[in-house]
């Protein structure tokens, strides 16, 4: 796609980047087939290929008006068609790009503004996030329908194994998934400890940067970055640690992206890609000691159950990972059922399940029509987001599936 970028942006780094990912593109139009923003509202401004003609314009020194922003806003920036692209056009740092720039010369105004700052300066702080959660727990029985859905009920974690392993790791606490689901964590320390390998959580860290940056908040995402790599860098400078391990894979692909994040910050460009080297997800950590794991399990075999695995976009589409969860549940003898469109978001996309709350609910009903229609009896995902956003349409039983298995090794039901 030829360019010609507006002097504004054309020497800048995000100008050349952008120009780069432009020229990529081929107007081929095989992301449109499996954008499911586009497979909703059938408009092409509502696919990617409409988005980037959008983006194009606004660098090319076209105005942008409400209307671009609203077609900006719909994008889940699942990544799907990342996935499908032949040309390999990053398409998600190109809407980075465009929303920054639609941003400032479009300002919001009213609930819209007032509702994204208060995302962007109350979710990414832990321990604001988890005292509101404690409360909204300990009262969710009286809540609206609306606000119970975004309120799950407590589960206990249960005890995190004492680090007694030469092997060890570091994992992201995060910023919502302590106060949410402190099960998932814990669960995924027994699991690793059962394989010889200690799992530590670095104090310190919090929030990976994903909700401030993908909320026009670049540099808080990137302070956020900063100040994880700050808390992990004197285990990683002392060779004490062998992976930084994410058990919410929304987490895991923005952490992944820290190097490129950071590039251009001479006193963290080399630490931030050395932190993008060392981190993997729980299910990339579990899959290289399968013969571990699946002697752990051989004493605690346990009758087949039909389970749906739902795929996060972060994970199939961000991180490029597929197969891998599939085939340690299937050995931990859950028996997975057929999954139709499993390439679709199911509309939770961090914050996008309460910025567009219309499309969001519409996305989940047909992706838990997908999951459910082979009769199993319980859902199992990889992002805290996906789990709460499903489980507050269904009756089915959703859990992260590392507590499946962390339920297999101890001979429990899940």
């Amino acid at each position: 796609m030829q360019t010609q970028l507006a002097d504004f942006i054309r020497d800048t780094p995000e100008g050349r980047e952008a120009e780069e990912i432009l020229r990529k593109c081929v107007h081929c139009g095989f992301c449109t087939a499996t954008c499911p923003t586009y497979q909703l509202l059938g408009d092409e401004l509502d696919g990617p290929r409409g988005r980037i003609y959008l983006i194009k314009q606004v660098l090319e020194g076209a105005e942008p008006t409400e209307k671009t922003r609203l077609h900006l806003d719909r994008c889940l920036t699942c990544r799907s068609c990342e996935s499908t692209c032949p040309s390999g056009v990053h398409y998600s740092r190109l809407l980075d790009i465009g929303r920054h720039v639609v941003d400032e010369r479009v300002p919001r105004h009213g609930s819209d503004a007032l509702t994204r700052r208060v995302l962007r300066e109350f979710v990414p702080r832990p321990t604001l996030f988890g005292a509101a959660m404690k409360a909204g727990q300990a009262v969710r029985g009286l809540l609206p329908k609306a606000l119970k859905a975004k309120v799950p009920e407590a589960r206990p974690a249960g005890a995190w194994p004492t680090a007694r392993h030469a092997r060890r790791v570091i994992a992201l606490a995060g910023c919502v998934q302590p106060a949410m689901a402190p099960s998932i964590n814990a669960a995924a320390a027994r699991v690793l400890d059962a394989i010889g390998i200690s799992m530590v959580e670095a104090a310190g860290a919090g929030c990976c940067g994903a909700v401030r940056f993908h909320l026009n908040d670049q540099d808080g995402g990137r302070d956020d970055a900063r100040r994880n790599i700050d808390a992990w860098w004197p285990a990683i400078a002392a060779g004490e640690v062998e992976a930084i391990v994410m058990t919410a894979s929304g987490c895991g692909v923005q952490v992944k992206d820290y190097g490129h994040m950071l590039k251009d910050d001479p006193d963290y460009a080399d630490k931030a890609r050395r932190v993008a080297e060392l981190t993997r997800d729980i299910g990339e950590v579990v899959a290289a000691e399968a013969d571990a794991l699946a002697a752990a399990l051989a004493a605690r075999a346990q009758p087949a159950q039909k389970l749906a695995w739902h795929a996060p976009c972060t994970l199939q589409h961000g991180q490029r990972i597929r197969g891998t969860v599939e085939k340690l549940l299937a050995a931990a003898g859950y028996a997975l059922t057929p999954v139709r469109d499993s390439h679709l978001c199911c509309g939770s996309a961090g914050t996008y399940s309460i910025l567009q709350p219309e499309l969001s609910e519409r996305l989940r009903g047909n992706k838990l029509d997908c999951l459910l229609e082979g009769g199993a009896g319980m859902i199992a995902s990889a992002n805290i987001g996906c789990i709460t956003h499903l489980q507050a349409g269904t009756g089915t039983p959703v859990r992260h599936w590392i507590e499946l298995i962390d339920a297999r090794l101890a001979g429990q039901p899940a």
